[in-house]
């Protein structure tokens, strides 16, 4: 609570916190080292992958990396004192994982046990931390000033619980894990590509932003119709767990 309590106070007194981006022309540059790194780097590999990928094998590669985030999905529940809903995620994670072989097959959502997106920057955004100024991370790509925070603590103060730590001794073998993860996400987004119209920069920025505050906010968000907002890109985001 404490730690909490000192990133709202920082983020409150802050000169920028009640501007969305006031840095633009940094943002921009790291965008557009993102998005190099990603046209030569990521997407055609992603591309590679999903050509020769079955969808059948592509949807369990899904599933097996989505099941193993349900722990700190779970964690991030009892954070915000959402304890059914910590409830029916922990049943997810264990129907999947015996009965779903490992989280091969998603049979949790076939019984009526929800798939929930929670992580430590929502947790932060329910105790009232205001989420700050947008921010480009380098590879990492689009955050802002408390879902970074969140991100990290996500990262190294959450991450005893992710099963890959506890299971792949070899640190290369988990960071190859990883990039899997990232790469099997970026191949299912090829596809929601082409909705993207105007300034790239603009859009995902725009987007990026209402679907965190969707999430905070537990879907309590009215979206305008002229805003930019996809429904089907939403869908995407929320079928690979980010």
């Amino acid at each position: 609570m404490r730690f909490t309590l000192l990133i709202s106070v920082f983020l409150s007194f802050s000169v920028f916190a009640g501007e969305e981006d006031p840095w633009e022309e940094w943002n921009r540059d790291v965008f557009a080292f993102n998005e190099t790194l990603d046209q030569y780097a990521l997407k055609p590999v992603a591309q590679a992958y999903r050509n020769v990928t079955p969808v059948v094998v592509d949807d369990a590669i899904t599933n097996v990396f989505s099941n193993l985030g349900e722990p700190l999905i779970v964690i991030n529940d009892l954070a915000q004192g959402k304890f059914l809903q910590a409830l029916s995620d922990t049943g997810r994670f264990i129907v999947n994982s015996t009965i779903g072989i490992l989280g091969i097959f998603d049979v949790a959502s076939h019984i009526g046990l929800a798939k929930h997106s929670e992580d430590f920057g929502q947790t932060l955004g329910y105790w009232g931390v205001p989420s700050g100024p947008y921010v480009m991370l380098p590879v990492l790509g689009p955050s802002t000033v408390r879902d970074a925070g969140g991100f990290a603590i996500d990262t190294f103060a959450l991450s005893e619980a992710d099963p890959k730590v506890h299971t792949i001794d070899d640190s290369r073998a988990y960071y190859g894990t990883i990039y899997a993860q990232y790469l099997d996400v970026r191949a299912d987004l090829i596809p929601a590509e082409g909705i993207i119209s105007g300034d790239r920069y603009s859009f995902i920025r725009s987007l990026f932003l209402q679907r965190r505050d969707f999430l905070v906010n537990d879907g309590q968000v009215t979206m305008g119709s002229d805003d930019g907002f996809d429904e089907d890109f939403e869908d995407d985001f929320e079928d690979d767990g980010f």
